[in-house]
């Protein structure tokens, strides 16, 4: 019998890989830019940051990606509250379905997340240079490695490219070009900002605020405003005033200082019944089944603890 070969195609070959680093930086940090005449990615294991690639400016959170063809310019600066971990795989590859990835950028499921840690991890066994400096511009092998470590680097990266490609098919036509962001100063005038107006309703608490004293105060339109409370709470700007509200309220009831309607009226609610409505609207009980709660956990836990002192003495 004649056996005939059936040669299989391989879509993504990688040749290479230049550089493979994770790195932990400060939340301050600013990296001005390079281009280089290979393809690299960068990946946001935590944290915030802005990536500039070629004139455009994307907010890259934990779980993002972003992909750059070569000689794209391309600069990071952190513009969240904690310090970012960013994971940064740069290589060569002649395969024309790389081109999927040009001027790309996906928030990465669990599946993908998992393939990256199986690149660190296999990386951490096979160079002998650190892959959490950033200076370093070639990787070394070490003397000893593990079995196939260097091919399971290789094949790792490419079922991850693979696996990309695949599951991010659908969104390809609204990822083809980066979405055009404020630069990295304005990101960072604007949590200034609104890091003020947050402490602005903090010492307003017991007060009617309004979308107008605030844009009076602070200069500021309403569109621009509500805008910048939906980027960044994901709410307008009364609506996160009155959580602070029933927030203080809540300070207040476990404290045991007022009863409830001294709250309502430092709180500068009109009547009892509104904020206790107000209250069961935002924590889905009300004051007093609150206090209940609270009291009901306080007792359970002395119990306890009083339970656990007779078992040390006995």
């Amino acid at each position: 019998m004649t056996y005939i070969k059936t040669r299989l195609k391989r879509d993504i070959v990688i040749d290479s890989v230049i550089t493979l680093h994770y790195f932990e930086y400060m939340k301050d940090f600013i990296f001005q830019g390079e281009s280089h005449d290979f393809w690299e990615f960068l990946y946001v294991d935590k944290g915030t940051v802005s990536v500039r690639s070629d004139d455009d400016w994307l907010t890259l959170n934990t779980g993002d990606i972003i992909f750059h063809k070569p000689n794209d310019f391309h600069a990071i600066r952190s513009i969240g509250k904690n310090s970012p971990n960013l994971v940064a795989v740069s290589f060569t590859t002649e395969s024309p379905a790389i081109s999927f990835f040009c001027n790309k950028s996906f928030t990465l499921d669990i599946q993908e997340r998992s393939l990256i840690s199986l690149i660190i991890r296999e990386a951490r066994d096979t160079f002998s240079t650190p892959i959490h400096i950033p200076s370093i511009e070639q990787v070394q092998i070490k003397s000893e490695t593990p079995f196939a470590s260097e091919q399971m680097i290789l094949q790792y990266l490419e079922l991850f490219l693979i696996t990309v490609c695949r599951n991010h098919q659908e969104s390809a036509g609204h990822a083809q070009t980066l979405v055009r962001r404020s630069s990295p100063e304005k990101e960072m005038a604007n949590e200034t900002l609104l890091d003020q107006i947050i402490q602005y309703m903090g010492y307003h608490i017991c007060e009617r605020l309004t979308v107008s004293a605030i844009c009076e105060d602070f200069s500021i339109s309403r569109s621009a405003l509500q805008t910048l409370f939906h980027d960044k709470e994901g709410c307008g700007a009364i609506d996160y005033f009155n959580t602070m509200k029933i927030e203080r309220a809540k300070e207040i009831i476990r404290e045991g200082s007022m009863n409830y309607t001294e709250i309502a009226y430092f709180l500068s609610y009109s009547s009892l019944p509104y904020f206790s409505k107000q209250f069961k609207k935002a924590t889905g009980m009300s004051p007093l089944k609150y206090s209940s709660s609270i009291k009901g956990m306080t007792e359970a836990l002395k119990k306890s603890s009083t339970k656990n002192r007779n078992r040390e003495i006995k």
